[in-house]
């Protein structure tokens, strides 16, 4: 969880999470729609399904423990170089060196390191010194406490150099460079995104949800949008282009609510916004007020107001939260009240 996630923000997903999943046979024998729905917040939700994936290696292969060797933690779903050297230094303390980027910058400033960390096999020159420097006799709190440092006091902006422990060691601090360093990495280039979606609810304030399986149609968008929803529950969504409404209403009837009728009114919503990754996502939502809702195989019929029976992404719940407000923007002459349609 702490992957992309502050420790103050993941602590009481954890503590769910824990009470929902006390040991590694109950995470890896849990479906993963589950796990997905105990994530719900935290984005990225490949950690979850990678969290999962090798829970049920460990108990396959190795006896519902962890590995010791570094090799074989390297195999399982989700372990990366620094995520084996944290758990086999800290839970065995077994002599690898962790470098994340908290852990980065310390060292980075200490020599004085300029340039993209990331590029010119500098960050593998860091690896080096990582361990060189690791205390072998307590590398786990060696670990921890180069982490905490970097997390807490030689931080990206404003460090608290005269609170440091290494401060008279520090050769970016000596040049008076520790603002410059490390060189702040050119961000990718954004990729505007634009979605269309439609809330159908009915007199009792229920709403449909699509399954994650049932995204993929005939426009050949589905993996894409699927993707941008993170592979969860979601209400009815298309890929648009130019006219949303338009292109809306026709991937709902050839794909979704064939029944739905061509009069049938959609209410816009103000449009939601969001961020994932390089993408820059604009959602233009519909409000459809239906007198039943349809029978769709594959399909969940939730309270709008509680959409926690099954996993959803942080852009559903955006969504779900501008259809609870109902503040579509008033058109001249609008009534008040909605049509009301029937499948």
């Amino acid at each position: 969880m702490l992957q992309q996630t502050r420790v103050a923000a993941a602590i009481p997903y954890y503590e769910r999470f824990i009470e929902r999943f006390p040991d590694i046979e109950s995470l890896a024998g849990a479906p993963e729609e589950e796990v997905l729905r105990m994530w719900a917040g935290l984005g990225y939700y490949s950690r979850a399904r990678n969290l999962q994936k090798a829970a049920r290696q460990i108990v396959a292969e190795h006896d519902s423990q962890f590995p010791r060797e570094r090799e074989k933690a390297l195999q399982l779903a989700g372990i990366g170089e620094y995520t084996a050297a944290a758990i086999l230094s800290i839970a065995y303390g077994k002599k690898l060196a962790v470098l994340d980027g908290n852990v980065a910058r310390v060292l980075a400033r200490l020599v004085a390191q300029r340039g993209d960390l990331r590029s010119n096999g500098r960050w593998a020159q860091l690896q080096s010194l990582a361990d060189n420097l690791l205390a072998p006799q307590a590398p786990g709190d060696w670990n921890e406490a180069m982490m905490e440092l970097g997390a807490t006091l030689c931080t990206p902006r404003s460090p608290q150099c005269l609170l440091c422990p290494i401060a008279e060691f520090c050769q970016a601090r000596k040049l008076g460079v520790t603002e410059t360093i490390p060189e702040k990495r050119k961000k990718r280039p954004a990729v505007e995104v634009q979605l269309a979606t439609v809330v159908v609810i009915d007199p009792k304030g229920h709403t449909l949800l699509l399954s994650p399986a049932r995204h993929v149609g005939k426009s050949g968008k589905g993996n894409d949008v699927a993707a941008l929803l993170s592979r969860m529950w979601h209400f009815p969504t298309t890929i648009v282009t130019k006219e949303p409404e338009r292109e809306l209403r026709a991937y709902v009837r050839a794909e979704v609510l064939r029944r739905l009728s061509s009069s049938a009114k959609f209410l816009p919503l103000s449009p939601v916004h969001h961020t994932v990754t390089h993408r820059e996502i604009t959602v233009y939502a519909f409000r459809v007020q239906v007198k039943e809702l349809p029978d769709i195989a594959g399909a969940q019929k939730l309270p709008l107001q509680d959409l926690g029976a099954v996993p959803v992404s942080s852009l559903t719940r955006k969504v779900a939260h501008a259809a609870l407000r109902g503040n579509e923007p008033r058109r001249h002459g609008s009534a008040d009240r909605t049509d009301m349609l029937c499948f």
